[in-house]
């Protein structure tokens, strides 16, 4: 039960603080409290107000980028869809999942509404419950099963009201910041410099390497690195066959070597032990 479902509430971090691009295969709802942050997820960024909320299916990288001199505040669920899988199929309620498998990845912009105000009562009562449940097993599993339905049909209800945002005009960081992110996630497996992708883009490779800086937080090359990563990661899983030297030329890392080094550097352990950690975890 541990690792199908997380939850924190308003989590703070004050001054810098390294926040990483990352994927995972849980669906996430995030809800922005405090700060100045801007938000990554896909191609997309968002700038963020109080009251609002991303729904993420997190397969695709997403990253906070904060102002380091203000507060950020933010409160997050995770939760695995195959885990309340069964209860929503039951109640005939799989359309609470939709957000998730339709859209993938969307910002509800609540202007911190009624609604919001009943999901953040939901998230803090989620997150005590996991920090200071003594019950048995099978009774927190239903407490918790039950909380994040009650999170899913206001996140249902939100979506209803039309407070979906879907992207309007944005100044030209942005859009250039999103361009550059959309030719890297198409392009990756390949070889990729600065200068090639200023080129195709017709930008100057100085303007690029400043835009996308500004506006993730991130170098050009290391948000390359994490496309990389992830698509390596997803192949390991999923291809438990495929030997790792062709996970590596195929997720576009120059040799097997660097490969190995890179993804022990990031994950922690190797390749090898992580392929066996997620299928021993299936």
């Amino acid at each position: 039960m541990n690792e199908t479902l997380t939850a924190s509430y308003r989590n703070k971090w004050k001054g810098e603080h390294p926040f990483h691009y990352h994927s995972h295969q849980d669906y996430e709802i995030y809800f922005f409290h405090a700060g100045e942050c801007r938000y990554l997820i896909h191609n997309q960024i968002y700038d963020l107000e109080p009251g609002d909320i991303l729904v993420m299916d997190g397969l695709t990288l997403h990253k906070p980028n904060v102002k380091p001199t203000t507060d950020y505040v933010r409160s997050v669920i995770q939760f695995s869809p195959l885990w309340i899988k069964s209860l929503l199929m039951e109640m005939g309620s799989m359309y609470l999942l939709e957000t998730f498998q339709t859209l993938h990845n969307c910002l509800i912009r609540t202007n911190e509404n009624e609604q919001s105000k009943e999901l953040e009562h939901v998230f803090c009562r989620l997150a005590k419950l996991k920090r200071t449940a003594k019950l048995p097993n099978i009774q927190a599993e239903t407490e918790m099963k039950v909380l994040l339905l009650q999170a899913l049909i206001v996140l249902h209800r939100l979506g209803q009201m039309n407070s979906i945002e879907i992207p309007n005009q944005k100044e030209d960081k942005a859009v250039h910041a999103e361009n550059i992110a959309e030719y890297i996630q198409q392009h990756y497996m390949n070889k990729l410099t600065l200068q090639r992708i200023s080129e195709k883009l017709n930008l100057s490779r100085s303007y690029v390497a400043q835009v996308f800086k500004t506006m993730t937080g991130y170098t050009v090359m290391e948000y390359v690195m994490e496309c990389r990563l992830t698509q390596a990661k997803y192949l390991i899983e999923m291809e438990p066959l495929k030997p790792l030297k062709d996970v590596a030329y195929e997720s576009g890392f120059e040799s097997a070597t660097h490969f190995s080094r890179y993804f022990r550097e990031k994950v922690g352990v190797s390749a090898k032990e992580y392929r066996h950690i997620r299928l021993n975890n299936r």
